[in-house]
């Protein structure tokens, strides 16, 4: 079989490895447009036991990035300059250079043909190929090329959001809520190495208008953002990397395949970053691709559909509780009137999946701290 893959950021090198590996005897040929050092954006971020779907099909490549996270058990809310923290709530994060260099060496190492600085204008040029995985984003050229059939829809939230760095260590996941002259902003930041975070800033859209960013250049913007977040940088600066304001998009396909061409990763759907499950989901989908293709090898649509029909509903779920995250987030600012344990409080419980007594079992500090707080109101 001949395969191409489109993108060569995590799910694009995953399913090219696992294809190679699985069926030396195939050609697979991955072609990314950017050059093979190029990123877009700082660290990407796991939830707790991110890595367990990963090192029960694929323990030497779990292990392998597992080394080179930074891990952390606890989730810190800053709100009215009072920290709270959340504990139980663990995350890992890793350098997205890192992941991408790590992947391209394991691909690589069985035989997979990268081909960087290599964009494509039509999927023409890959006609004789017998499979096509669209796995080059949501700006994805396969999904394009076809979306009618794919059956895709694209809406935007109205936050603005841009992604920044900063040499700044933080040493939990941290969510700091400002509100300033021009309006209400949160920043989402975490340490993805020993000497580096990532900074998203997220703000309303009037916040973002009044704040005067739709007239600011790059530079400016960035420097705005220092000043907005000064206290929470202690002096570091924010550090860009086509660190532009965007909406996040919602992208959803309902079909995942057309003919021998098949989605993955954001290619096929988005997941909000405030759940941390983008890049999870993306290495997901090349797991239940490779293995749908080597359970019915000789069948290739039998194959395209076994892979939807498995990675569907669990898409399905995680999709749902981001958008009932990103609904909390899209009214952050109505939420900051709150005093900051109610305001910690309505953060976690935003998915609607975590109750009382979950919290109580996962999170026993926060919810000794929480209720301490609702006494001492009660009582006042």
């Amino acid at each position: 079989m001949r395969i191409a893959v489109l993108g060569g950021g995590p799910a694009g090198l995953y399913a090219a490895y696992l294809l190679k590996r699985r069926h030396p005897e195939d050609a697979v040929i991955l072609l990314e447009q950017n050059a093979a050092d190029a990123t877009f954006g700082f660290g990407v971020v796991f939830s707790d036991r991110a890595m367990d779907f990963l090192r029960a099909d694929d323990p030497e490549t779990a292990d392998a990035v597992t080394a080179r996270m930074e891990t952390w058990q606890d989730i810190t809310l800053v709100h009215r300059n009072e920290a709270i923290a959340i504990d139980g709530v663990g995350f890992s994060a890793i350098g997205r250079l890192d992941l991408l260099m790590l992947l391209q060496r394991r691909a690589q190492a069985v035989g997979v043909e990268l081909r960087y600085l290599t964009p494509l204008a039509s999927l023409d040029v890959l006609d004789d190929f017998d499979l096509v995985i669209g796995a080059d984003g949501v700006n994805s050229l396969v999904r394009r090329s076809h979306e009618g059939d794919f059956g895709t829809s694209l809406s935007y939230l109205d936050n603005k959001f841009a992604w920044f760095g900063t040499p700044k260590r933080f040493e939990t996941l941290t969510q700091t809520f400002v509100e300033s002259e021009h309006g209400t902003f949160n920043a989402h930041h975490y340490r993805y190495s020993p000497e580096m975070s990532t900074f998203i800033v997220e703000c309303d859209r009037q916040s973002w208008l009044r704040a005067g960013f739709d007239r600011l250049g790059p530079e400016e913007s960035r420097a705005l953002c220092e000043r907005i977040f000064a206290e929470a940088l202690g002096g570091e600066p924010l550090v860009a990397n086509k660190s532009l304001w965007r909406n996040f998009p919602w992208l959803w396909s309902e079909r995942w395949s057309h003919g021998n061409r098949v989605l993955i990763g954001d290619a096929v759907r988005t997941a909000h970053f405030s759940i941390g499950s983008g890049t999870r989901l993306a290495l997901e989908d090349a797991i239940a691709l490779s293995g749908a293709l080597t359970e019915h090898r000789a069948d290739l649509p039998a194959a395209l559909a076994a892979y939807e029909a498995a990675r569907r509903p669990i898409v399905e779920k995680l999709v749902r509780a981001s958008k009932t995250s990103a609904a909390w987030y899209d009214r952050f600012p109505e939420h900051m009137r709150l005093a900051p344990y109610d305001f910690a409080y309505s953060y976690i419980t935003r998915s609607g999946r975590v109750d009382d007594e979950r919290l109580r079992a996962m999170a026993p500090g926060f919810m000794a701290r929480f209720e301490a707080s609702r006494s001492r109101e009660n009582a006042a």
